[in-house]
């Protein structure tokens, strides 16, 4: 048997060779999501500082020049990384602690009609109050105390995640509830291996949004704590610099927020990011 030939170009169509032509610089620079939020960094740095020149009113805007050198001066000293690391262990115990009572809930709400109708009660009443209304109770509570922190933080990221996470269980497909079901998974393992892989997204979303208003009841509350017991995190950092009239060092501990939620933006919610969601096709 002859072996097999190629066909035949049909009669009167032209081939074409398309040319590849490689991309310039600028094109592969733009090209990059790391190079264009850098520029808007970068563009928004420039502003900052030319505005701050343009004022020339340091107790109103200081430039940027003068902020980073009161932010490295505050590093270099130790003032600021122990502001910080006190503020993240208060941030990451309430943060743990409403993660946890809000899978809680929603495991009980899948369980139980009853708990279900109690979980869409609770958020409905609760999500819309500010963390930091509570904080006076806090205080009759629990004290001068973190735990008064830690309560008005777990309010603060319970509930929007609570309801994110409900959200996305909610939205799992009939289908995929019933291959669970066929599988002979209960309780736990249904929720571990089915309604969590499958609500991850809004689950992913709802820890973004609870990180947030974490950060903000944090600053807020230890704002008051600072006042109260005079000493604490970076609340207390920016409250004592406003005292004391040095305005570059109140924007540098806001400037300590900034950077330390875009670290956390991007060394741990986009690695998880593309590993789960986008990696099973979830997202485009």
């Amino acid at each position: 048997m002859e072996g097999c030939s190629s066909m035949p170009e049909p009669h009167g169509v032209e081939k074409f060779e398309v040319a590849e032509v490689p991309l310039g610089v600028w094109a592969r620079l733009w090209g990059s999501s790391a190079f264009r939020k850098g520029l808007v960094i970068l563009l928004l740095a420039a502003a900052w500082e030319i505005y701050g020149r343009m004022l020339d009113n340091d107790l109103l805007f200081p430039p940027l020049s003068e902020v980073l050198s009161d932010f490295v001066r505050e590093v270099k000293d130790g003032t600021l990384v122990r502001c910080a690391l006190v503020s993240l262990r208060l941030l990451l115990l309430g943060y743990a602690i409403g993660f946890a009572l809000a899978l809680l809930l929603n495991a009980l709400a899948i369980a139980s009609r009853f708990m279900h109708d109690v979980l869409e009660t609770l958020t409905a009443m609760l999500n819309p109050l500010p963390a930091i209304a509570l904080l006076p109770l806090a205080l009759i509570w629990f004290g001068l105390g973190y735990g008064s922190i830690i309560f008005v933080l777990v309010h603060s990221v319970l509930w929007p995640l609570a309801l994110n996470v409900h959200a996305g269980f909610t939205a799992v497909p009939q289908t995929l509830r019933m291959v669970g079901r066929n599988y002979g998974l209960r309780g736990l393992r249904y929720v571990a291996q089915i309604l969590i892989p499958a609500a991850f997204p809004s689950i992913l979303a709802g820890l973004k949004i609870g990180w947030a208003f974490a950060w903000r009841t944090l600053i807020a509350a230890e704002l008051v704590f600072g006042v109260s017991t005079g000493g604490g995190g970076l609340g207390w950092f920016i409250y004592e610099r406003k005292n004391e009239l040095e305005i570059p060092g109140v924007f540098a501990g806001l400037l300590t927020v900034i950077v330390i939620g875009l670290v956390v933006e991007h060394a741990l919610f986009r690695p998880i990011e593309a590993r789960t969601v986008r990696r099973w096709g979830m997202q485009s």
